[in-house]
């Protein structure tokens, strides 16, 4: 992928011929000798790769370019001149990696090309050859794939590194893919080569960030497991993961630490019995050949000659050789360049003052270990002799034969060792695992811990690195501990986890984009030179994690051909395995476990390589410029010469010869400064290169400044930890001595300082990589650009954290413990502080700790020279110059704040005052100002009083007493500025300079002493109140801030208030908005507040001490009092719903008595005022079976009403002092009727007439309870048979005269109806008004109601747009009308809506249950139509335009002229009446409880209709028609069957007008009187459609012929409760329609009915 260069829009950035410039050199030779040679080439070098003896460039534009001995190809290119490779052209190659003798790139898409030496399978079985082939002369695509997933899919590999013998790849996934030979493979596997690339399962699971590869063993860049938290895990999760061995187990569990290495040296489970295997395979020579026939480039796995002789000849050796013999020079098993002798443990020769107590049990375990493991019970092959210690390393064995130490991969039951062969070539050669007695091996353990105890190492782990704790050496474990983990052999309560959870618990990438720091090192293959950094020099099958480099931030590791470096992010370098020529930079050799390389005082290293005997360092340094180190061989041995000149034996070692002079720490090389700015070095063979940019308009130098500056700073910050916080809060945490609040904040600041430190430490390793690759970055990319709010809130929050510190007084104790705890550190604390600022005491310490926020102005003076080198036009100029605002203003907030805390810890030494302190010193507290020179006062105060004001930057506090200055004061108030508002008096003639302030419970004024201290207060507080509430703090103009605000406080005066408190909206001093105000009983509110009182809609919990249960209310509030429509839930259970006044229940509303009632259940709807029923209403006492519907006076039944009872009994009458008194009429379910006077419930006592069911009557005086017994003094008269009913009776019979009239009911619900439009009364009140109530309360409800549906949200968005109203109403808009109440009416949060609902509310509670009563048919009439009149002028107050009811509107202008001009004028005509606009949105929700009323008024009738109607359908058509006298010319002949027509015959039956009979069924279905119509109009049309077949011409219907026909469709359609359909229909049918054609057919209908009632019997 091509970089694209950080270029500005005017073009003068820096060019590509600026970048990429590359410089190589040998690495042997004298360091002021050494000249390094420009490789001129016409794109930048984007990343280079040193093999054996060749190289790779990568050049822009995805190039490939190869250099060195090319014996796969046998050529020999120049550095000066490298060769294209022609055949990766067009593949976007963006990485590219060079084994000891291969090669390989990688594409932009993730595919994987390879080419070299494929003698021990490193370059695989690539798509264009096959196995058999010993090198690959052109680079070959090699396929990734995962197996493991169904199908099976390519893996997108990211990164590649290669050895000499094998390869490894990271995949996107970051899992690691390994092919080739060796234990450096870290496979399961125990035949070589592996040819296709296999998964490494024992990182399955494991984030791998980057991966190295040394001659023969290999390194990987880990992520650390999570640490787990049990408090934080579900009871589920910590079942599951209490398996996992990532856990740390208690000190029970593990008394003592040791390191990983001694528990199984081999990284396996050992076995005690071995068998070995022989496994031919072919090794064949180099390609390229002398002419004397000798391979010129022979491999390190190669022997001297081809036929494998010379190979078995050595195997007998080394078989016949005791253990820990000493090869010398001229042994045929030594190497062949006149190396020196090697000696048992150089370290120790070296080392004089070692640092192992006894040196020479050390030397007699190692010798042990080392002969168990060249124990060989058959016949072997030599090996790899990496298992012995370095006095026995050579390299002159087959290196790709498995190694003695090889043992299994795995546990014995769970991988068994089986035999393998490999016929591949024609070679055979011996393959053999060797067996290791463990019982020795056990004994040496043993012996080994038992050293350990007594302080002595029986390793060459330096026993001081062994300190790790538990959790780091559980969170080290592999991925996938069940293959061959080394604490399988620990007793541990901890089982495996499965792959797939740790592959859960493995960590993502960070959020925040950053590079993480928590990683390990992870490390396997042959350890013969310790290279591995386990403390020993045996091999590693799988990958083991290294100990001791676990939490020092490594963020890279390099590999050598037999020594490894690892790059931490504080720039230390660590080094571990061969130090024959110094390559280690440290004298400690060898070393087996990781040390620290010696550097210069001020050197910080931030790119590391290693070659074959050397190591490469590209560090910071006094300046900008980076600066070049070298470790490694000085000057070219003999040896070195010879080989060059016999490429033969070049290649043939393994372990390499100590150098006559090597350097013993890094050394600079003095070029580097004339190159100009490195950006990434790197090794291989002999050879280094360096990539080195130009600076251009000083873009790198400024790239490079900030991650100098940023590495430096994060090296600093380590170090305070380290040597002063760590220190300070352990002997903090153990014994406290800094009070109380100052440890918390001590603690506070370490953690702040700690999160800041790791970002810091990211940051600076995001820089390191960015350096890498400045070409192919955005500079927009940078962190701190992209993730500018995190690092501005850590800086913040540090600066909290240390001035709240400062502000307590902590740094006076600090200073104490510090001298106390780092006595003996003090010099290298002084270093650390800043020298001018060091005044003394604990000022070090105060400007140490403030130091970090100086790196706010590095970071925004940076970023101004960045963006210097764009136009201004460009987005990066942009980007840039927003991050310099951003870190240059919080840089100067920082400052002001870091004065803010120094001038409150001044100030609060000044005032001394201990109680003062004690109540008003906090560490967020800062003062802002104060007044202890008289410069404010309060107005009018006594001459003698002082008053001392002090304005935080929470609070202001008036103090009052007598002395300031020794802060004597009798009392404080304190007044949060959250809640205080201030303006300026206007000067009057008193001149006057005061302020007045403005609190919740108080105001009251102050006076300035002169007119700039009065503008300073003003100021002041102004900035502050702005601050708190969230602000910049700039202030704002005196009188205007913060008027509305969103705050909390608890009120402490007298009042409603009291001890409550509020959080919520604020208007100038008083509560106003929406809040919460709760009390320390338990009550609370929740909701809209106005002018410091309850208004608007809340809900309220008032406690109940007495039930133990709250009140709960929820509703609408005016000034503090409920007021408006809501719903109380009572604490005894009983709710009431409707509306209040002044708290009290007034106007409508239902109160419903629940479970907890006392009494009786029972239910009232009605009227109430002043919290008592009075007025109409409705009380249906459940328990006694009674509803009593009528007039209320003061809770007492008083006025006309009904009664209607369970059993049927209904008595209407009236009633006085909640009894029944006076005239009044009384009808049992047997029609037996009672009308006189009655004095008490039920109690007759008077005159009356009593009339029978039969006709009989008696009158007289009565007197008695009517269901006990009535006493009669009177006349009985029996009417003579046939004579007509007398007066008397009917009058006695008639119903309603004591009735309520209908249009007097409910008015209190019609009169909340008005009052919701804003009227005062019925029709008065402005219509505007009304229209505008309505749309605030539609668009309020919808705000406060998000569960809405999308249809109910939709409607309510309809009816927030208020529709033309004024004008008038002709039948064109007549619809839209219409339309609009059909949506008013869906909701009840309109107000039509509401006036509906609780209509049909309180009809179903008169004419349901008791209610459903035949007699009060007659009066649920009345009362829908007065529902009707009353709706109605609702909606023309509304809609003025609409006529009276009745009316006609107009027809909109004209219709053309015509022939039938008076049939459209008379069609146009359009009555509109109250029954036809309002009866459809009304009639279908009230229809069940009065279509019920109807039935049983019907009951008798219906009886008699049905009987009728099953007797005559018996009939077959024909006879039925011929019985109802249907003339035969309409008879239907043929009848339509699934479409078929087919004749009916005279036993067909239901066939004839079926179209018609299904038509009329429809009547059941429809609800209003007008849809019942129009369905008898269509079974009229139907009926007439069917007809006109039959005859000839038109025709007209006369009744004789309409009749009868239309009597047999209602015979046929069976309609039950006929004689109700007609009876509501005639009750409420429109009139207007009654006299018209819809009239005539209803007719028709009833005269249908009352025929089939009087059809005879028989």
């Amino acid at each position: 992928m091509e970089c694209r260069e950080e270029r500005p829009a005017d073009e003068q950035a820096p060019t590509p011929l600026e970048r990429g410039l590359l410089h190589i050199w040998q690495s042997v030779g004298s360091c002021a000798q050494v000249c390094p040679e420009r490789v001129f080439l016409s794109r930048p070098v984007l990343q280079t790769a040193l093999g054996e003896h060749h190289g790779l460039l990568l050049t822009q534009g995805g190039l490939v370019y190869s250099f060195g001995e090319l014996l796969w190809r046998d050529l020999s290119v120049p550095v000066s001149d490298p060769v294209l490779e022609a055949s990766l052209l067009g593949r976007m190659v963006v990485r590219v990696a060079a084994g000891g003798f291969h090669c390989g790139a990688l594409s932009e898409q993730g595919n994987v090309y390879v080419w070299g030496e494929n003698t021990a399978g490193q370059c695989g079985l690539t798509e264009r050859g096959i196995a058999a082939n010993i090198t690959v002369s052109e680079p070959c695509p090699l396929t990734v794939v995962d197996s493991d997933v169904v199908p099976p899919a390519a893996v997108r590999v990211v990164n590649l590194a290669f050895g000499r013998e094998h390869s490894l790849a990271l995949s996107a996934q970051n899992e690691l893919w390994a092919w080739g030979s060796g234990c450096q493979l870290g496979l399961v596997t125990n035949t070589f080569p592996v040819w296709r690339p296999q998964k490494v399962e024992h990182l399955s699971g494991r984030h791998v960030i980057q991966v190295a590869c040394g001659a023969y063993h290999s390194l990987a860049l880990v992520r650390s497991l999570p640490p787990q938290n049990y408090n934080t895990q579900k009871p589920s999760e910590k079942r599951e993961r209490g398996q996992s061995p990532h856990y740390t187990v208690t000190e029970k569990e593990e008394p003592f630490v040791v390191d990983g290495g001694h528990y199984c040296p081999l990284g396996v489970e050992l076995t005690e019995v071995m068998t070995s295997e022989t496994s031919p395979r072919r090794r064949g020579p180099r390609r390229r050949l002398q002419p004397g026939g000798r391979s010129a480039g022979s491999s390190p796995a190669s022997v001297a000659s081809e036929d494998g002789k010379s190979n078995t000849k050595q195997y007998s050796i080394m078989k016949n050789l005791p253990a820990g013999t000493k090869l010398e020079p001229d042994d045929p098993l030594t190497q062949t360049d006149g190396s020196p002798k090697s000696q048992p443990l150089p370290g120790c020769r070296s080392n004089k003052k070692s640092a192992f107590p006894d040196e020479m049990e050390l030397q007699s375990l190692l010798q042990k270990l080392s002969c168990h493991s060249l124990e060989m019970h058959h016949t072997s092959g030599p090996g790899d002799t990496d298992s012995l210690s370095s006095y026995t390393s050579d390299d002159s064995c087959v290196s790709s034969t498995p190694s003695t130490d090889l043992l299994t991969s795995s546990y014995k039951e769970d991988f068994p060792i089986k035999s393998q062969s490999n016929n591949n070539s024609g070679l055979a050669v011996p393959y053999s695992s060797s067996p290791v007695c463990l019982e020795d091996v056990r004994l040496c353990l043993e012996a080994e811990e038992q050293a350990l105890k007594g302080k002595k190492s029986s390793s060459l782990t330096n026993i001081n690195q062994r300190g790790n704790t538990a959790a780091n050496r559980r969170r080290s474990l592999p991925g996938t501990p069940t293959r061959g983990s080394p604490r399988r052999r620990r007793p541990c309560a901890c089982k495996p986890s499965s792959a797939g959870r740790t592959q859960a618990a493995a960590p993502e990438e960070a959020d925040d984009g950053l590079p993480s720091l928590d990683t390990e090192v992870w490390s396997w293959g042959r350890g013969s030179e310790g290279q591995l950094g386990h403390g020993d020099q045996l091999a590693r099958l799988q990958p083991l994690c290294i100990k001791p480099l676990t939490g020092e931030e490594v963020i890279q590791v390099a590999a050598g051909s037999h020594h490894s470096l690892a790059l931490t992010a504080h720039c230390q370098v660590y080094s571990w395995g061969s130090n024959m020529c110094g390559q280690l930079g440290h004298v400690n050799s060898p070393v087996t476990v990781p040390q620290q390389t010696k550097l210069s005082d001020g050197l910080r290293v931030w790119d590391v390589s290693a070659g074959q005997s050397h190591s490469l360092l590209l560090a910071d340094g006094d300046c900008v410029q980076p600066v070049l180190l070298y470790c490694g061989q000085r000057q070219e041995p003999m040896s070195a010469q010879s080989e060059r000149s016999n490429p033969n034996q070049r290649s043939c070692q393994r372990s390499p010869n100590r150098a006559e002079s090597y350097t013993v720490r890094p050394t600079l090389l003095p070029f580097c400064m004339e190159m100009g700015y490195a950006s990434s070095v790197c090794s291989g063979g002999q050879n280094c290169t360096v990539l080195v940019d130009q600076n251009v308009m000083g873009f790198i130098s400024a790239i490079h400044e900030m991650a100098s500056r940023e590495r430096q700073f994060y090296c600093w910050l380590n170090s305070v930890r380290k040597l002063l916080l760590t220190p300070l809060r352990n002997r903090e945490s153990s014994c406290p001595s800094l009070g109380e609040p100052c440890t918390h904040l001590f603690f506070s600041l370490c953690e702040s300082f700690v999160r800041l430190s790791t970002l810091i430490g990211r940051h600076s390793t995001s820089l390191t990589y960015f350096q890498h690759d400045v070409q192919g970055r955005d500079v927009t990319s940078l962190p701190l650009l992209m993730q500018t709010e995190h690092f501005l809130d850590s800086y913040k929050e540090y600066c909290s954290s240390v001035g709240n510190f400062q502000v307590m007084g902590g740094f006076q104790s600090l200073r104490k413990l510090s001298l106390e705890c780092l006595d003996s550190q003090q010099t290298v604390l002084a270093q650390l502080c800043v020298s001018d600022q060091s005044v003394g005491g604990d000022a070090d310490l105060v400007s140490l700790l403030y130091r970090p926020l100086q790196q706010l102005h590095q970071y925004s003076r940076v970023l101004l020279k960045l963006a210097a080198c764009y136009d201004v036009l460009t987005a990066e100029y942009q980007s840039l110059h927003q991050g310099f605002s951003q870190y240059e203003s919080l840089s100067l907030s920082l400052l002001r704040r870091k004065k803010e805390a120094e001038t409150t810890l001044l100030f609060w030494k000044t005032h001394s005052g201990k109680t003062t302190q004690e109540v008003l010193r906090l560490p967020q507290r800062r003062v802002v100002c104060e007044s202890s020179n008289r410069s404010l006062t309060l107005q009018n105060a006594g001459r003698f009083s002082n008053h001392w004001f002090m304005l935080f930057n929470d609070v202001l506090v008036h103090t009052q007493g007598a002395i300031p200055s020794q802060s004597l004061f009798s009392t404080h108030h304190v007044y949060p500025l959250t809640c205080l508002w201030v303006k300026p008096v206007t000067e009057d003639s008193s001149s006057l300079y005061a302020i007045k302030i403005t609190c919740p419970e108080e105001s009251f004024t102050v006076v300035a002493s002169t007119p700039q201290e009065k503008n300073k207060w003003l100021r002041s507080i102004n900035q502050a109140v702005d601050q708190v509430l969230g602000g910049g703090g700039q202030g704002s103009s005196p009188g205007v801030m913060g008027m509305s605000r969103t705050a909390s406080y608890t009120f402490t005066g007298e009042g409603r208030f009291k001890d409550a408190k509020y959080t919520g909206g604020w208007l100038a001093g008083r509560v106003h908005g929406r809040g919460t105000m709760k009390w320390p009983d338990g009550q609370m509110y929740s909701g809209n507040f106005k002018n410091g009182l309850e208004d608007g809609y809340g809900e309220c919990i008032i406690p109940n001490k007495t039930l133990n249960k709250p009140d709960i209310y929820q509703g609408h509030w005016r000034e503090g009092k409920i007021h408006g429509f809501g719903k109380y839930k009572y604490a005894s259970g009983e709710v009431y719903e409707g509306c209040f006044s002044d708290g009290q229940r007034h106007g409508y509303g239902m109160l419903s008595s629940g479970k907890m009632a006392k009494k009786s259940s029972s239910v009232f709807i009605g009227h109430w005022v002043h919290d008592k029923k009075t007025g109409y209403g409705v009380y249906d006492d459940i328990t006694r079976g009674e509803k009593y519907m009528g007039v209320w006076l003061d809770e007492q039944r008083h006025g006309s009403a009904v009664v209607v009872t369970q059993h049927g009994v209904y008595y209407e009458g009236t009633f006085r002092d909640n009894k029944m008194s006076g005239p009044g009429l009384l009808v049992s379910d047997d029609d037996t009727a009672l009308h006189g006077e009655f004095s008490d419930d039920w109690t007759v006592n008077g005159k009356g007439v009593l009339s029978l069911a039969n006709g009989d009557c008696l009158e007289g005086q009565f007197s008695g309870e009517w269901t006990a017994g009535l006493k009669v003094v009177g006349t009985y008269t029996k009417p003579v048979v046939d004579e007509p009913e007398s007066k008397d009776r009917s009058s006695v019979l008639r119903l309603g005269q004591y009735v309520v009239p209908a249009g007097q009911r409910w008015v209190c619900v019609f009169d909340e109806c008005w009052s919701r439009l804003g009227c005062d009364a019925p029709g008065r009140g402005e219509r505007a008004a009304a229209w505008e109530n309505i749309a605030v309360t539609i668009t309020t409800a919808r705000r406060h109601s998000p569960d809405l549906s999308k249809s109910q949200t939709k409607v309510l968005e309809c009816l927030e747009f208020i529709p033309q109203h004024g004008e008038p109403v002709t039948t064109a808009n007549y619809d839209n009308i219409r339309r609009y109440l059909i949506k008013a009416c869906e909701t009840p949060l309109h107000p039509l809506g509401w006036l509906v609902e609780t209509l049909v509310t309180v009809y179903r509670m008169t004419y349901v249950g008791v209610g459903s009563n035949c007699r009060l048919l007659r009066q649920a009439v009345q009362e829908v139509q007065a529902y009707l009149t009353h709706f109605y002028c609702i909606v023309r107050f509304l809609f003025p335009g609409l006529p009276d009811d009745g009316g006609i509107i107009p027809d909109p202008p004209a219709s053309p002229a015509g022939r039938h001009n008076s049939d459209t004028a008379e069609q146009a005509v359009m009555v509109v009446s109250c029954s036809s606009l309002l009866l459809p949105l009304l009639l279908p929700r009230l229809y069940p409880p009065l279509f019920t009323l109807y039935c049983l008024q019907e009951e008798r009738e219906e009886a008699q209709y049905w009987e009728r109607i099953l007797r005559i359908n018996k009939q077959p058509d024909q006879s039925l028609l011929n019985f109802l006298g249907v003339q035969e010319k309409f008879w239907p002949v043929w009848m339509s069957i699934l479409g078929e027509r087919k004749q009916i015959v005279s036993t067909s039956k239901d066939a004839c007008f079926v179209s018609a009979v299904e038509t009329l069924q429809q009547i059941s279905t429809t609800f209003t009187p007008s849809d019942k119509l129009l369905v008898i109009q269509k079974t009229f049309e139907e009926l007439t459609q069917e007809v006109k077949p039959l005859l000839h011409g038109d025709f007209l219907w006369c009744m004789d012929d309409l009749l009868p026909l239309f009597l047999y469709v209602v015979f046929r359609a069976r309609i039950r409760n006929l004689g109700a359909e007609v009876n509501l229909i005639e009750d409420l049918m429109d009139p207007n329609v009654q006299h018209g054609e819809l009239g005539m057919m209803f007719t028709t209908l009833k005269a249908c009915y009352i025929q089939i009632q009087r059809e005879p019997t028989t």
